[in-house]
């Protein structure tokens, strides 16, 4: 009774797996969707005032000019 007990547990628990693991698996961009992506207020750096004053603290703090956008850490070695 034990053994088929654990038998139908072990089954449960390999659905649930099998369950959740392709769950997602119909999510994701489709290509025509991509085009949404590109759009100006879609992209991580879309505020322009908030750059210039994180340029700002950067430049300030690290002594260096340019911040982020360029490499180097302002001690002339790249």
């Amino acid at each position: 009774m034990m053994a088929i007990c654990g038998k139908w547990v072990k089954a449960k628990f390999l659905f649930l797996f099998v369950l959740l693991c392709g769950g997602c698996s119909t999510l994701g961009v489709q290509p025509w969707e991509r085009d949404q992506f590109a759009r100006e207020d879609m992209a991580l750096d879309n505020e322009k005032l908030d750059l210039m004053l994180n340029d700002h603290i950067y430049f300030s703090k690290e002594g260096t000019s340019g911040g982020r956008t360029q490499g180097g850490g302002g001690c002339g070695c790249n």
